[in-house]
């Protein structure tokens, strides 16, 4: 990954008005000195992300997501934080430094640059093969499945000649070696046969990474030829369990989660019915590479497989895989039809969407698959299934996670809820999973009381931002030290620097965090309202509660760390003078 110095990052940044980046994604609307519009995160009828352009900042109060300008296209674009930073500096017209390559570095750098080169020059042929006299049969397959030309167009399909040396001959002509065609993966070589296309008399259909780069191909015969589908060997530019059919669309999407189907024609038939969400594994199971890649776009996956055994068991090697990634699973029923594509064409668009909202969730589809292994008319076997429904109920750690599924499994399988939390609970036990929980002496957790001091802190930084003209009058009072929240603190001490250095700069406090969740917070502060008051006694008192609340809680819990008796009779004076500050004018 390349460095950016912060200089730099702050040129790039500031070379792009938030407001002018923002609104070529969501139509804006000014009020006053800020812009509305509906959230490009959540789904929303009432307009509730702004956005500041003197703070150079978004946040939505719906669903809490906010940055500056990099974050926005990190978040929106899923780009990563170099691949944000390049869109940004191209289009402030910044150059940014270029990183230095060995020469066994920019010599691997060049190969898969022309290794890209032939696999886009391939699928351009393809296409045009398509559309051609000897293309007829493999354009007559797509139309009989239902593709529109708009379709074919917008996923490259194309067609491979009977020829079987059509397409070496055409890359031969561009000039392309025969070292690297063989290491393209579309040209193959024996001894007695010479070189000859991996793909001959099949529907073609291109594999492009997330950035639309063609890195591989998949075909289908054309009659009666094995095997039925094929898929482009592994090579520099293709690893086909870190990549996924249909992310470079599925990516931006603005649907919720993700539609992980089987095939190639699942997942085109599914983004030409209006669900742009769609992508498929290519051609091998669901690996852990999968799910870390589906991770960085999405928390929630449906799994949409073949309604058959196979699909059954192929949605059960991929729920676990994707609950390590820690994404949420459902799994959609496609009967009484086969997969996505056959349900769509008799069913129709609606049809699917409401198989979505009813979507199962994952581990329930799991107890319900496992019921196929146990005779529920037998009382042993009964008992060996509820057992195991137990331990699976163990694998999750939270014990109100646990509860919710005893519930819901006791009430499907009519156990009773207390009769299959006893059988968990000797089922963790002789797993040496779960202790006996020791209950309260009084029986009653009691609840924990809201943190009142963070709220003080967390007041007085949007009141710091919102009116600077008070850095005087806190200044004397609250220093950074004073703020025992860490993230609070670090916030107070860039402001507090800002201020000295003649400076306010909300966005370039951000920069310095690149944690999302930080982020977030820090864009709540900045855009949080200082609650409405009445009058100016009612605002003076609010402030000199403020202050006092965080210094004398700074006070107290240096109180009682202190060890020293001069430093605590030190305190005992400061928390003494402090009181005095309630009498005093501070506004």
């Amino acid at each position: 990954m390349p460095f950016y110095s912060e200089d730099l990052i702050e040129e790039v940044r500031s070379a792009n008005d938030i407001v002018d980046v923002v609104s070529g994604y969501v139509k804006l609307t000014k009020k006053g000195s800020t812009w509305f519009g509906l959230c490009p995160f959540h789904n929303e009828k009432t307009p509730s992300f702004s956005v500041s352009r003197g703070k150079q900042m978004y946040y939505c109060f719906g669903c809490g997501a906010g940055g500056n300008v990099v974050t926005f296209l990190m978040q929106y674009e899923n780009f990563t934080f170099p691949e944000a930073m390049e869109h940004l500096a191209d289009r402030a017209g910044i150059s940014l430094p270029k990183q230095e390559l060995s020469e066994a570095g920019k010599k691997a750098a060049d190969r898969r640059s022309k290794l890209l080169e032939i696999n886009r020059e391939a699928a351009k042929y393809s296409f045009h093969l398509l559309y051609t006299k000897r293309g007829e049969r493999a354009l007559s397959y797509f139309h009989d499945r239902g593709l529109t030309d708009d379709t074919i167009r917008r996923f490259g399909l194309g067609f491979s000649d009977v020829y079987n040396d059509d397409l070496y001959r055409y890359l031969k002509g561009k000039g392309y070696s025969d070292e690297l065609l063989r290491g393209s993966g579309l040209i193959s070589y024996r001894e007695q046969k010479g070189a000859f296309d991996k793909f001959w008399n099949r529907a073609m259909f291109p594999i492009m990474d997330y950035n639309s780069r063609v890195i591989a191909f998949g075909g289908r015969v054309m009659g009666d030829g094995e095997p039925k589908y094929l898929n482009s060997p592994e090579t520099e530019i293709f690893d086909k369990s870190r990549n996924l059919y249909g992310l470079n669309y599925a990516r931006s999407s603005r649907q919720k989660g993700i539609l992980l189907c089987e095939g190639y024609m699942d997942v085109i038939a599914l983004h030409q019915a209006g669900f742009d969400n769609a992508v498929a594994a290519l051609g091998t199971s669901f690996t852990s590479g999968h799910a870390s890649l589906l991770k960085r776009y999405t928390d929630e996956v449906y799994l949409t497989f073949d309604s058959d055994g196979a699909g059954i068991k192929a949605a059960l090697r991929a729920i676990p895989i994707l609950k390590e990634a820690g994404i949420q699973t459902k799994v959609i029923s496609m009967n009484p039809y086969k997969d996505p594509d056959e349900f769509i064409k008799n069913l129709g668009a609606e049809a699917y969407k409401e198989r979505i909202s009813k979507a199962e969730n994952s581990f329930l589809f799991e107890v319900r698959a496992l019921e196929s292994e146990f005779n529920l008319d037998d009382p042993e076997e009964k008992t060996a299934f509820h057992r195991k429904i137990a331990r699976m109920i163990l694998r999750f750690p939270d014990e109100l996670e646990r509860e919710n599924y005893i519930t819901a499994v006791s009430e499907r399988y009519h156990t009773g809820f207390e009769n299959m939390r006893s059988l968990v609970r000797a089922e963790g036990t002789r797993g040496g999973i779960v202790r006996e929980k020791q209950p309260l002496k009084s029986g009653i957790k009691k609840p924990e009381k809201k943190d009142g001091i963070r709220l003080s802190q967390r007041l007085l930084l949007t009141w710091l931002i919102d009116e600077p003209d008070l850095f005087p009058v806190v200044m004397q009072y609250i220093a950074p030290d004073d703020f025992t929240d860490p993230l609070y603190r670090e916030i107070a001490a860039e402001i507090y620097q800002q201020y000295k250095n003649g400076e306010l700069h909300p966005v370039t406090i951000m920069n310095r965090f690149e944690e999302e969740d930080k982020q977030k917070e820090i864009a709540a502060i900045f855009h949080e309202k200082l609650p409405p008051f009445s009058n100016e006694q009612e605002k003076e008192t609010a402030f000199r509660d403020t202050i006092i609340k965080i210094k004398k809680n700074h006070i107290d819990t240096q109180m009682q760390q202190s060890t020293s008796l001069e430093k605590y009779q030190e305190l005992i004076k400061e928390k003494q003078q402090l009181d005095m500050l309630r009498t005093r004018k501070l506004l």
